[in-house]
């Protein structure tokens, strides 16, 4: 996609957050893009997006939910997805009418738990999944908010420390779990993920913290053996809530790929006019370098 002057056009950032969360999360991100379009939109059931009970139960009815804040996007999209809503940037990615336009893609611990299920060592970890989504979802509709809620934010602590939620932070996760059953149903209803990875050809990173739940850091390895050309950044110290407590190391890593992803679209743009000369007319001689982010 190029602009009226043959460059690259003009892209968008899309950053979309955690279960619970909302699209504050990425403040420091905002800032680190300066003049960079961009948007978080908060996703349905969270933050501004929280009033009434219709969510969606599926991740194309999250993308769907999001039509609003993504039609604002004329150009390509460099999609970041954290957590949930990593599943549903995946989603955006692999299978929407968006797919076509995305520029780069970052993961971070995208909760698509369905691509656990190949192996017996693997499908372990889905059925812990899955045993969490249950516990969580019943204490909900049992209306035991504070229980599920707790059993939520112990099962993302992985193996690092509870994360300690001011009063205010703590009444918005309670006002705002309700939501928490449609999300796992989502995440749990999509197919097809190793396949649609495998197909991904768009330039994507990964990332994954050392003290997160190890289904989490699994589904990030799996997408990185899947998904050709992909990076992949692991952080030791940091848990699954890393874009916000290691935002000054994850940050940089999304800024790099971002910029690398429109060196290769510019490398790309002038291989297609190279490509479209007229046979017998004279062509600038181009010298095309590995980029310095392949070495």
């Amino acid at each position: 996609m190029t602009g009226l002057d043959g460059t690259p056009a003009s892209a968008s950032v899309v950053a979309l957050h955690c279960s619970l969360g909302s699209g504050r999360q990425w403040t420091k991100l905002a800032a680190a893009l300066g003049c960079t379009p961009f948007m978080a939109p908060d996703i349905s059931g969270y933050g501004v997006a929280a009033c009434g009970r219709d969510w969606p139960r599926t991740l194309d009815g999250e993308i769907a939910r999001l039509e609003p804040w993504l039609a604002k996007a004329n150009g390509p999209l460099h999609l970041i997805g954290h957590s949930y809503g990593g599943a549903i940037a995946f989603r955006l990615a692999t299978a929407s009418p968006y797919a076509q336009r995305v520029r780069s893609l970052t993961l971070i611990e995208p909760v698509l738990p369905t691509l656990l299920r190949e192996t017996p060592a693997d499908a372990r970890l889905y059925d812990r999944f899955a045993r969490i989504a249950q516990v969580v979802s019943q204490d909900i509709f049992d209306g035991a908010v504070l229980e599920a809620v707790e059993a939520f934010t112990a099962f993302w602590a992985g193996s690092g420390p509870r994360e300690q939620f001011s009063p205010s932070g703590r009444l918005r996760m309670i006002e705002q779990a309700d939501k928490l059953p449609y999300d796992f149903n989502a995440a749990l209803d999509l197919d097809g993920v190793a396949a649609a990875a495998s197909a991904l050809k768009v330039p994507t990173l990964l990332v994954s913290g050392g003290l997160s739940p190890y289904v989490t850091q699994r589904i990030v390895a799996k997408l990185a053996a899947l998904i050709d050309g992909a990076e992949l950044r692991h952080l030791p110290a940091a848990g699954h809530m890393l874009p916000v407590t290691h935002a000054d190391r994850v940050n940089p890593e999304i800024l790099r790929h971002i910029w690398r992803a429109e060196e290769l679209a510019k490398l790309e743009l002038a291989a297609d006019a190279e490509t479209a000369q007229p046979a017998g007319s004279a062509r600038p001689h181009l010298v095309f370098r590995r980029p310095s982010f392949w070495e």
